[in-house]
């Protein structure tokens, strides 16, 4: 990184449809073992413990499918676009 000049990120292909249902079932299943989703979520990403999502219906592995800074991205994109 050069200076105060912004890095810019970006991947290569689109794993949109991929993020949103990983999300879908993992949100699905922290509510139906009566957690937040929101919540638990914040707590698997500022921390990358994957004890914040509940092993309930394998959802712990399956949020593990993709790297959580790529999933992320996904989801802010997804909000960014609602936006415009």
């Amino acid at each position: 990184m050069v200076g105060d000049e912004t890095t810019k990120f970006n991947f290569a292909n689109d794993r949109t449809l991929e993020a949103r249902e990983i999300m879908t079932f993992v949100v699905n299943a922290l509510r139906e073992k009566g957690y937040d989703p929101v919540n638990q979520l914040v707590g698997y990403f500022i921390s990358s413990d994957p004890t914040y999502i509940t092993s309930y219906n394998g959802a712990r592995g399956y949020i593990k499918r993709m790297e959580r800074d790529e999933l992320l991205e996904l989801i802010l994109k997804e909000y960014c676009d609602l936006l415009k």
